[in-house]
């Protein structure tokens, strides 16, 4: 989640890529609010969940679908000005494609885009935790190593990376806010791990020890599962959505 998300677990959450010819300072400062509420959305409604209701069957579905919301109008407010990634997997993705002649973020771009994205989810943790009067930061306990929830982030991460790259590849980004939103409403059930898919707001997570946290020793293994997924993503884009060439050997469109 990304979002990616990304969301992302998300890992957001996460979002278009081609970010648009904004300042610097103001495509960071997207990133970090963007994030912050993306986290404070997840920690928050966990939170509101677990006081209404003990089902947690319940609490997965009032977590969710205020993700799923809140995702898209992120997405969809956000997007115009730093592209929504919201998503360290996504920026460095991005960043990949840009190196190999695609359009994407420079170094530089992601070198700041990055840290703001982490700082907004850790924002995000405190500030949910704050609304609800829990403890500002009280590290998660909530463990989350076993090998079958690591598969699923990669499984999450790839399907967010494939998702967005491929609207990207065929233009069109425009179901952006719609269409992330929606696979990580549906990630959320289909893999294991809930579909975190967003190293950054991994990091927020552990911040926080309520229903959506992460114990801190958890964060490694899931950070680093998600960077496998995020490659497998970009491969399963290259095979996907490979361009044919024309009778002259060049690139068709």
């Amino acid at each position: 989640m990304t979002a990616t998300v990304p969301a992302e677990s998300v890992t957001a959450a996460s979002a278009p890529p081609s970010p648009p010819a904004a300042p610097l300072v103001a495509r960071a400062a997207a990133e970090f609010v963007g994030t912050a509420a993306l986290v404070a959305v997840v920690v928050g409604s966990g939170i509101q969940a677990t006081e209404l209701t003990d089902d947690v069957a319940l609490q997965l579905l009032a977590n969710s679908t205020a993700t799923v919301f809140g995702l898209g109008v992120l997405i969809a407010l956000l997007g115009p000005v730093s592209g929504a990634h919201f998503n360290p997997a996504v920026t460095l993705a991005e960043w990949w494609t840009a190196r190999r002649g695609g359009a994407g973020v420079t170094a530089r771009e992601a070198a700041v885009y990055v840290p703001a994205q982490i700082a907004g989810a850790i924002a995000g943790a405190v500030l949910a935790d704050a609304m609800f009067g829990e403890p500002l930061v009280k590290w998660s306990t909530h463990d989350r190593s076993a090998g079958n929830l690591l598969l699923g982030e990669v499984v999450a991460t790839a399907g967010l990376i494939l998702l967005i790259f491929g609207l990207a590849r065929t233009d069109r980004l425009r179901f952006a806010p719609a269409a992330v939103a929606s696979y990580i409403g549906a990630a959320y059930w289909f893999t294991s791990s809930t579909s975190f898919a967003n190293p950054a707001v991994t990091i927020g997570r552990a911040f926080t020890d309520t229903f959506a946290g992460i114990a801190p020793a958890s964060v490694p293994a899931f950070v680093g599962v998600q960077l496998v997924g995020a490659v497998v993503g970009l491969a399963l884009v290259a095979v996907v959505f490979m361009r044919g060439t024309d009778a002259g050997g060049q690139p068709s469109a």
